[in-house]
């Protein structure tokens, strides 16, 4: 108990760690004597090459004695930071950094752990030990959340940006200003929301701020992401942060295909934003029409958007992205559906609150970490609160003999064999249960526990679930069930 006590407190003190589960690459130690009263203490150690992601835990005894030391970092060839006695552990990564250091390349070669030592008293000792990792492939920024074990339904804006594209608010006497990202995070929070993505068009940059606040709202889990602004469409990529050439057309990058390849390799999930939006002058490359998209390779599609809500006035029309995506699933594919506010003002107007949040994306996964999101979110037990609401709740299951499935699942059925689903809902009548079937309205006789029953045809299927209210407004969108052949 006592030893997961201080793991809990050293998570929350170091955020830099809540993801190095595995043994170090490295451990320095050394002792401190009253010989290094008020000195500096250069501790060098040997980057090899390709490192992307450097992390550092740091600890000492003699703090009955009032020995002191401060911390601090050198690359080979300039200053990171200095932290001093705040932390017990940081990380510099390519894009972001712990508060107090710098980011930027790592270059191979000799680094220097600079420790400061303000007091030690005459005769005495203590010892330090310093645990080092080195990463070498692209990983989500660390984040350190009480519930990051805990499965459930986690809720979340998957599509925002900041003043690290094009995202403006009232900023103190500013009638309009680049709208910082802890405004984002502090209206994200005051929606409830578990999660966000901040993904600014093309860049990453916001990386850095995140990693700042992080330690600072322990509940909500801040995601690095970024969307893909081409001439042929946009798309949001999650989970990497380095850079993904967005140039398509160019020679860099001269297919859509190549893109998506690039994503794949850096282990990120694609989605396709606001696909029906029409394409032109109004919004150059806003609509989906990339030539040879491999569907195959895509994750999700944003079926609901907070800009076009507006222009709408609600979330069904033209602008809505459900018929691209279930096109998709018609053609047997798995595609997660999602939504997102797509979000450029997180002030809050003095009339309505901030439109961050609305619609939700509610994902079922294993824990609030930045990889049990996007496994959740591949694995398709995922539901859209279109009002973006804290309680609204939607889940289906299936069963057929001895065989079950969930939301995002497969569940083998033979045809003409009868598969019972059951509609799980909260925060809404049941009454306004709708249900879709290969893309269109069926209507099966549903029992008060929201059971009905379903007859496997001669192909493969799919069904899923919609909640409307009592005047026929689209409140959640589910993900389907797919039905196979055995």
């Amino acid at each position: 108990m006592l030893r997961w006590l201080a793991l809990v407190v050293l998570l929350i003190a170091s955020p830099a760690l809540a993801q190095e589960a595995g043994k170090p690459d490295l451990v320095l130690t050394g002792e401190i004597t009253g010989a290094d009263h008020q000195t500096y203490r250069p501790v060098t150690f040997d980057v090899p090459a390709g490192v992307t992601r450097l992390s550092v835990a740091f600890d000492y005894t003699g703090r009955e004695n009032r020995t002191v030391i401060d911390l601090g970092l050198l690359d080979p060839v300039r200053f990171r930071g200095w932290s001093g006695g705040n932390k017990k552990g940081f990380f510099v990564s390519a894009e972001a950094a712990s508060a107090s250091y710098l980011p930027g390349p790592l270059p191979a070669g000799k680094w220097t752990l600079l420790l400061g030592v303000p007091n030690a008293r005459p005769n005495s000792r203590a010892t330090y030990e310093a645990k080092i990792w080195f990463e070498k492939t692209p990983m989500p920024l660390p984040a350190a959340l009480p519930r990051a074990t805990t499965p459930g339904w986690y809720r979340g804006d998957l599509h925002m940006h900041t003043a690290h594209s094009d995202g403006g608010c009232t900023t103190g006497e500013a009638p309009r200003a680049p709208c910082p990202v802890y405004r984002t995070v502090l209206a994200a929070q005051a929606a409830g929301l578990d999660f966000i993505a901040v993904t600014d068009h093309n860049t990453t940059s916001q990386a850095e701020a995140l990693a700042e606040l992080q330690p600072a709202f322990p509940g909500l889990l801040l995601m690095t992401g970024r969307e893909v602004t081409t001439f042929q469409g946009h798309a949001n990529v999650f989970g990497p942060t380095a850079f993904i050439d967005f140039r398509l057309g160019s020679r860099t990058v001269p297919t859509i295909r190549s893109l998506q390849q690039a994503v794949k390799a850096a282990g990120g999930v694609f989605s396709i934003n606001h696909p029906a939006v029409p394409s032109g002058e109004q919004c150059m490359g806003c609509g989906w029409t990339a030539k040879d998209t491999d569907y195959d390779a895509v994750q999700a599609i944003e079926v609901a958007n907070g800009g076009n809500e507006k222009a709408l006035g609600g979330f069904e029309g033209v602008l809505s992205g459900v018929p691209f995506w279930e096109a998709q699933l018609n053609q047997g594919r798995r595609i997660t559906a999602v939504g997102g506010s797509d979000n450029h003002d997180a002030g809050i107007a003095h009339d309505k609150p901030s439109a961050v949040g609305r619609p939700t994306t509610v994902i079922h996964a294993e824990g609030l970490s930045s990889e049990a999101i996007l496994a959740g979110l591949r694995a398709g037990r995922v539901f859209v609160d279109l009002d973006g609401t804290r309680d609204r709740m939607l889940d289906l299951s299936a069963t057929t003999g001895a065989r079950s499935a969930v939301m995002g699942g497969m569940l083998p059925a033979k045809p003409g064999e009868a598969v019972t689903f059951v509609a799980t809902i909260a925060g809404i009548d049941l009454a306004g249960l709708e249900i879709v079937q290969d893309g269109a309205k069926i209507a099966p006789a549903v029992s008060p526990t929201g059971e009905f029953s379903v007859r496997m045809g001669q192909r493969a299927s799919w069904v899923r679930a919609n909640v409307r209210d009592a005047s026929g407004r689209l409140l959640l969108i589910g993900n389907p069930i797919y039905l196979t052949p055995p």
